[in-house]
């Protein structure tokens, strides 16, 4: 691509046209050799839009929550991207789950815009194109980024170095909430969503988050900050208006204490030092292709260096 096709992709992606807003992300998926111009053009106008992460357990309702919340946003005004997280297809290794067909009713909207992308087995619960797509959605002029990872439990924690705002999806019947606390994905919440509140032993899974928060002192990421929960019929719509006042306190509180900056830094510093570790690997790659590392690993077999010295060795070949 040359670079006058790039202004224009990025100019029409400013414009609002999903069809360039979904091309700029293929290119991001694709890692497209134009990718590092296109950053470069959608830099000054990155940093307005509220990202939200929605994470939790398979079967919570993640999906329809992301629904009943787009539906309170635009209410609101809110234009609104959703970046729906879907476990690879192990034969194309595109999205398997395809989430926009569980969000139809916002399919005709033009201000929202939703993108199934598949994680193509990393793990963590999101991509590591995610970032970067997260970039060109906040330059697209989106006021909100909804986040939603797959169900994948303990692993999926990646979207706190992502999300200005991350909520926790449980439900009745998904096990007892201390014991999940300890899988490490409640630890991360800015708030809990209690969904399918209308069922059997939601009471009981209120009373054991509560209690979750009121015994772990690594449940709480702002020393200010305490979670709320909130209970929703994400089917029905019940507690939207419940859910869009806590999301709100919280970028209120944000804002005020300076943690959006502090998460805003955190995140950008994380992504760098992605992008530099994959630069690096496919430097090491390229040695690799020169018998460097085989020859150096050789070395190490036959204990005639030890591997901190062959590492040392590497980096140096490298840095020549």
């Amino acid at each position: 691509m040359t670079s006058l096709d790039i202004e224009d992709l990025v100019g029409h992606a400013r414009e609002g046209q999903p069809r360039a807003v979904a091309r700029l992300l293929s290119l991001v998926e694709d890692a497209h050799p134009a990718l590092r111009d296109v950053l470069r053009e959608l830099t000054p106008h990155i940093g307005n839009a509220w990202v939200i992460g929605l994470t939790g357990p398979p079967g919570v309702g993640k999906s329809t929550t992301t629904s009943m919340l787009l539906g309170a946003l635009r209410a609101r005004g809110k234009r609104v991207a959703v970046l729906a997280i879907d476990p690879s297809s192990p034969f194309s290794g595109g999205a398997l789950l395809g989430d926009r067909i569980r969000m139809t009713e916002h399919a005709t909207d033009e201000g929202v815009f939703i993108r199934s992308m598949a994680t193509r087995g990393h793990l963590g619960g999101l991509t590591l194109a995610t970032p970067q797509s997260v970039r060109v959605l906040d330059a697209a002029g989106f006021d909100v980024v909804l986040i939603e990872t797959v169900g994948v439990g303990q692993s999926e924690v990646d979207v706190v170095t992502l999300a200005d705002s991350v909520m926790v999806l449980l439900a009745p019947g998904m096990g007892d909430g201390i014991q999940a606390a300890k899988a490490g994905v409640l630890e991360i919440a800015d708030l809990f969503v209690v969904n399918k509140a209308d069922r059997d032993g939601a009471d009981a899974t209120i009373k054991d988050v509560k209690n979750m928060i009121a015994l772990s002192r690594r449940g709480v990421r702002g020393a200010s900050w305490r979670q709320p929960i909130v209970p929703t019929v994400a089917t029905t719509g019940d507690g939207a208006d419940d859910l869009m006042g806590a999301l709100t306190e919280h970028w209120e509180w944000l804002e005020s204490s300076g943690e959006l900056t502090r998460r805003r830094l955190a995140r950008a510093q994380t992504e760098v030092e992605a992008i530099a570790m994959r630069q690096l690997r496919a430097e090491l790659a390229d040695l690799r292709g020169g018998e460097a590392l085989e020859l150096l690993s050789k070395r190490v077999v036959d204990a005639e260096i030890d591997p901190y010295s062959a590492a040392d060795e590497l980096l140096a070949a490298l840095r020549d």
